[in-house]
């Protein structure tokens, strides 16, 4: 049987033996490589640095090499313009290695450079979703000539699109491009991470009529290190990273921006050089600390998700994690950044803080060692999107009939649950609102949605999701430090106020409101910054089983220091004996009553406003219990709760229904939620944090 390698042009062939030292594919490559020159949209499924990029490229390049285009004939897309970045250097080598080009398409981009790519288009574009909405926009690209031969494109790190208002985006602007060209497009997805390819593939093929496959070779068994240790607080966490860290390269994520800044300032003066990777710090500091590390012996990064998705910083000893994500998929991710050099083996070390954090990290461990990751559910009714998509085609063709519109976006796998009658009266309400205006049955921006979305020539519109009103924070000596949320600099005064950013402590000096930009001068200490808001964290239902598991288990866990095995006994003590119980799990005190669930966010949530409704008491609910508050809270009257949600037909009622979506919060997760009807809007939130069907399964299950 003719390798894949053997059928690449003999160019190719000399080039990668040459130029990259290889003299055979790994088994992804090989596999990739067949099933995409055989024409089949994929999902290619490999750990970090497993060879992704290099299994779609090679024979998306065999493709632009035997059959020409005059424009752009492949795309590559990132979801962060950090990760376009770090591969423009390695898809430019593999180009010019077989004489053709890429162009990187940006923010960063100069006009000068965008221009002469439009007038001479590279066989290659590399860009992300929002700058593809841009193009798409902007009445100077002439998008159809680029696009009139478009035949395949890569979709990088395809897990951290699916699911989400970015992926609806990214399939939206993709189904718009194709109506360019005459060619199906072919589609590549890669992923290190995903629980559920099959699925991801089905959504990644959108209105392509190619058959699909998911290219998942075998896994080499590899030896994995784990520690989990539980120390008192932030400050011992910094200490601890301190000690394990002296002498070798690690990262050390944090799962919040404050974090990152604690735990940055106090482990400075360690002995380890200290750089800060999260995204308000400005993009000059954070390529400082990636070229830093890349050439330092003895650094640690202290970063949040952003260095997750597979930006090459160079060989890594150690991964360390304070606390723990929410995810598997997110804890193999980080641990995939190490073991990549012979003889190395892939670590990561938990530094938690807090009893709960250290069982999560363990039931994460656990889930991990059972091979199971989480699925990513693919949208069919997302409505932020949808929104922005008919101002977008409206923007775009001048005017937009709802006809065009709905032949349009109904390929989309993201709105695929949504009827055309609710389309329809989307268009009426957008229109009676005055975000659309009608007329000869065209749509096109209203006064209000010109108001709200038409600022700096439609930014708004370019820049998708929601961002925050940012102001710059700049030394004095005019040094870009980083950035600072609107509502945070509200509360700062000036000579008095400090904060950290960057790992350091700074003192205000000046705020400027018109320019949105804060002067600061370096302070000793500084007081944390409150990020964030304040909507949930939700967990999966899979991963607070496994930590009810953990607790109700005799297990050991070799990876757990001392302490986190004291504070795991103690857990046990407490809760182990209630959750062997049959039945359900209550406690009552003097405040209330705890029902112990350990079902997941989305589960409680709606277990929460059926108890307020039903009960008339206060709920509140976390991922691993509902804590009820009120009069005549007893065993017998939570019992009683609980046996009208077994009965049947309770969760079909229409009436359960509006009682549980009328108690939601007005949680804002989109920019456009506000242009949405209100029963849509309530269903974007609900969309959130119920779950009426999974909620139906636990309770019959322990009926």
């Amino acid at each position: 049987m003719t390798s894949t390698f053997a059928s690449f042009p003999p160019r190719l062939q000399e080039a990668i033996v040459s130029r990259l030292g290889w003299t055979s594919l790994r088994p992804v490559q090989e596999l990739a490589g067949e099933a995409i020159l055989a024409g089949h949209n994929a999902v290619v499924l490999a750990p970090t640095a497993g060879g992704k990029t290099e299994a779609a490229i090679f024979p998306v390049l065999v493709q632009l090499m035997e059959r020409p285009v005059a424009s752009v004939g492949a795309l590559y897309i990132a979801p962060i313009k950090a990760l376009l970045n770090n591969q423009e250097g390695r898809l430019g080598t593999y180009t010019e290695m077989v004489g053709l080009r890429r162009f990187v398409w940006h923010g960063d981009a100069s006009p000068t450079e965008r221009r002469k790519f439009a007038e001479e288009p590279a066989e290659l574009l590399m860009t992300t979703p929002e700058s593809l909405e841009v193009m798409l926009l902007s009445s100077w690209v002439p998008v159809a000539r680029l696009f009139a031969d478009l035949r395949v494109v890569i979709i990088d790190e395809i897990h951290a699109m699916a699911g989400t208002d970015r992926g609806a985006h990214l399939m939206s602007v993709l189904e718009r491009l194709a109506r360019f060209t005459t060619n199906d497009v072919q589609r590549i997805g890669l992923s290190a991470t995903v629980g559920n390819p099959a699925e991801i593939l089905e959504w990644l093929c959108g209105s392509s009529k190619r058959d699909g496959l998911v290219v998942d070779p075998p896994k080499v068994p590899s030896k994995r290190a784990v520690g989990v240790l539980l120390r008192e607080d932030v400050t011992s966490i910094a200490q601890e990273a301190g000690v394990v860290a002296r002498g070798k390269k690690s990262l050390l994520f944090c799962q919040s921006r404050a974090v990152t800044e604690g735990v940055a300032q106090r482990l400075r003066g360690q002995g380890t050089d200290v750089f800060v990777h999260h995204s308000s710090v400005s993009l000059e500091e954070r390529q400082a600390a990636e070229d830093r590390f890349h050439h330092g012996k003895d650094a640690c990064i202290v970063c949040t998700s952003t260095l997750e998705l597979g930006i090459d910083v160079g060989d890594l000893d150690l991964v360390l994690q304070s606390n723990a994500p929410s995810t598997v998929s997110s804890f193999l991710q980080r641990m995939g950044r190490t073991g990549r050099r012979a003889g190395q083996v892939a670590n990561t070390t938990f530094l938690c803080d807090s009893a709960g954090s250290m069982l999560q990290a363990i039931a994460l461990v656990e889930l991990a060692r059972d091979q199971w990751i989480e699925p990513v559910r693919p949208l069919t009714r997302c409505w932020p999107v949808l929104v922005h998509q008919l101002f977008a085609m409206a923007l775009q063709f001048g005017g937009v009939t709802a006809e065009m519109a709905w032949e349009q976006l109904s390929r989309v796998p993201d709105f695929r649950g949504i009827r055309r009658n609710e389309f329809d009266a989307l268009l009426a309400h957008m229109t009676a609102e005055d975000y659309l205006f009608l007329a000869d049955g065209q749509y096109s921006l209203g006064e209000k949605g010109e108001r709200q979305f038409g600022k700096k020539n439609f930014m708004e519109l370019y820049a998708v999701f929601s961002s925050p009103q940012l102001y710059r924070v700049k030394s004095t000596s005019d040094r870009e430090i980083g950035s600072l949320e609107q509502g945070f600099v509200d509360q700062l005064v000036e000579s008095m106020s400090s904060f950290l950013l960057g790992g350091r402590a700074w003192t205000v000096d000046q705020i400027s409101h018109p320019e949105r930009i804060v002067r600061v001068h370096e302070a000793p200490k500084g007081k944390m910054p409150k990020w964030g808001g304040f909507i949930p964290q939700i967990l999966s239902y899979e991963l607070c089983q496994k930590v009810k598991a953990v607790l109700t288990s005799t297990d050991d866990y070799p990876y757990l220091d001392d302490l986190g095995r004291g504070a795991l006994k103690e857990q046990r003590e407490d809760l182990g004996e209630l959750l062997r119980r049959t039945g359900d799990a209550i406690q009552i005190d003097d405040g209330g009553a705890h029902l112990w669930t350990f079902a997941g966010g989305r589960i409680n949530y709606t277990l929460k406003y059926a108890f307020e409704w039903l009960g008339g008491w206060k709920a509140v609910a976390d991922n691993y219990e509902l804590r009820i508050e009120g009069n005549g809270v007893s065993h017998a009257t939570v019992g009683e709760v609980l046996r009208k949600l077994r009965e049947p037909g309770f969760w079909e009622d229409s009436q359960t229904e509006l009682e549980l979506r009328k108690r939601l919060p007005e949680y804002r997760l989109s920019k456009f939620q506000k242009v949405l009807p209100e029963k849509a809007s309530a269903e974007m939130v609900g969309a959130y944090l119920l779950d009426v069907e999974a909620t139906r399964g636990w309770i019959g299950g322990r009926s």
